[in-house]
């Protein structure tokens, strides 16, 4: 019998679905963004691309005959920061990681749902959501490299950060960098997809391990045909501080002189502008591209 079979049916809903279909309340966090790039001393184009998105979802009551004063609807918001390093010959690099980018704007546009709450989807959906994009991603960095001979090999890092009320999802290909900095410490989340960080992590000498610390082992685009993401989740607390970065930075200002600014500089462009500055005094020998996120207070 099916529900068709009769003019009424009884529904009860149990107490788990529920549960699982009404998240809890989660404070809302306050959040201040800021970026900055910069093509360096030595390079003569920028082959980084970054982009910061805020995405909302709002409710707005039309009609109703209840007083509006007493009426309140929570506005879901949540963050999308992306930092890429495109590699290749010639322009081929700041064509992979702008494609990259601007695949996964189209590709957001595409899809049939929105995850505003880390509570919407479960670790194997996360996965599988994360699995869907950098295939696609991949599929059109090569089919772009395969139709333009120019293009051969291009390829481009890609980390971004996923910023729901109180956690982030990190997804990451390559070795341009997430860091948090939280209670005056600053932490590495992501670990290096490179030949020289395989090297240190079978504890080769530093010195042998650190001149190949470019070389890439994954990246979307390039020669190989598969790239796999890491995946990383991160809780947020008032007060934190989440960094993205290329190795323009990250090779030429050390861990503890990225702690030291974003200790003392509170504003968040003043510390991405103040990072830059402190690559460039280094040597600016590559593309600097940073985006920062703070976690202001809860609202």
């Amino acid at each position: 019998m099916t529900k068709f079979d009769e003019d009424t049916v009884e529904f009860k809903a149990t107490e788990s679905f529920a549960d699982r279909f009404f998240a809890a309340s989660t404070p809302q966090l306050k959040i201040q963004s800021a970026a900055a790039t910069h093509v360096g001393k030595v390079r003569t184009r920028n082959e980084d691309h970054h982009a910061v998105i805020r995405s909302r979802r709002s409710r707005e009551v039309l009609f109703t005959n209840l007083k509006k004063d007493g009426l309140s609807f929570p506005e879901d918001e949540i963050y999308t920061m992306v930092v890429a390093d495109g590699i290749g010959g010639g322009a081929s690099g700041d064509v992979a990681s702008q494609l990259a980018l601007r695949t996964m704007f189209e590709l957001t546009g595409r899809a049939t749902s929105w995850v505003m709450r880390i509570t919407d989807i479960d670790t194997q959906q996360v996965h599988e959501r994360v699995d869907a994009y950098i295939s696609e991603m991949q599929k059109t960095l090569c089919s772009y490299s395969e139709q333009d001979p120019d293009l051969a090999g291009m390829g481009t890092t890609w980390t971004s950060a996923h910023v729901f009320a109180t956690e982030t999802i990190i997804v990451h290909i390559g070795d341009s960098r997430a860091y948090l900095f939280s209670d005056s410490e600053l932490q590495l989340i992501t670990h290096d997809q490179t030949l020289g960080q395989n090297m240190a992590d079978i504890g080769l000498p530093e010195q042998t391990a650190r001149r190949f610390r470019n070389v890439l082992t994954n990246c979307l685009g390039g020669k190989a045909g598969d790239v796999h993401a890491e995946i990383y989740q991160v809780e947020f607390r008032s007060g934190d501080r989440l960094l993205l970065c290329t190795d323009g930075l990250s090779d030429m200002v050390t861990d503890s002189q990225i702690a030291d600014v974003l200790k003392s500089e509170c504003v968040a462009q003043a510390a991405c502008d103040r990072l830059v500055e402190l690559a460039l005094d280094a040597g600016g020998k590559d593309n600097i591209t940073l985006v920062l996120c703070d976690v202001l207070e809860s609202v």
